[in-house]
């Protein structure tokens, strides 16, 4: 969450510098509009490399979802088998046990 509210501070202060440095600029409109021009290129490789950042974030974000899917659809079904053990064995029990109270009676 940091890295986020980082990039949100620059582009916020990157907008207001741009707007003072206007406002208060001594020298020429083709100076100002060349350091501005020049901020603007900063700024959208700022943007890129924000950009390139968040997406090998998502990727690497990704791929451990998708390991802890496998991971637990592994514990299920492993729980399934378990289950399918146990329901087996008390099928099997009650059956032995109805044939022994069917041969009593």
């Amino acid at each position: 969450m940091r890295n986020k509210d980082f990039w949100i501070a620059l582009g916020i202060g990157a907008a207001i510098g741009g707007a003072v440095a206007l406002l208060y600029a001594p020298q020429s409109g083709a100076v100002t509009r060349k350091r501005l021009k020049r901020r603007l290129d900063d700024l959208s490789d700022n943007i890129e490399d924000a950009g390139d950042y968040l997406k090998e974030q998502a990727d690497r974000l990704g791929l451990e979802a998708q390991k802890l899917i496998d991971a637990s659809k592994d514990r299920f079904e492993e729980a399934i088998d378990v289950a399918t053990g146990v329901v087996k064995s008390a099928n099997k029990a009650a059956r032995t046990v109805t044939e022994s109270v069917s041969k009593l009676v």
